[in-house]
């Protein structure tokens, strides 16, 4: 397994930066950049994308195919008590989880 993989993001190589800069005098390229996989962004989008923005421009590319892989048919709920006014708390109201029991 190699310990880098080049960015995913589809408009990478037109970025004018100086260290994407290749080739030689008279033949220079703008390359996508290569990222070094290490413990920090392992088993993360950062070990694929080299900037918040290459993750945006393929995530705005890419959404629809995105949601079909996991579509959302019903909302998501959690149960919490009746919100209670409590003049100490911030704003005066307090929302308390309630404890779900699964078993």
């Amino acid at each position: 397994m190699s310990s880098y993989n080049w960015c995913h993001g589809p408009n990478c190589h037109t970025n004018s930066t100086m260290d994407r800069i290749r080739g030689s005098k008279g033949n220079k390229v703008l390359r996508t950049r290569k990222i070094t996989t290490n413990k920090w962004n392992q088993n993360s989008v950062w070990s694929v994308f080299c900037s918040q923005g290459c993750y945006t421009d393929f995530f705005h590319e890419h959404w629809q195919r995105v949601i079909e892989l996991a579509p959302r048919r019903e909302p998501l709920e959690t149960p919490i008590k009746d919100p209670v006014k409590a003049e100490e708390s911030w704003r005066g109201w307090t929302i308390e989880k309630k404890v779900v029991d699964n078993a």
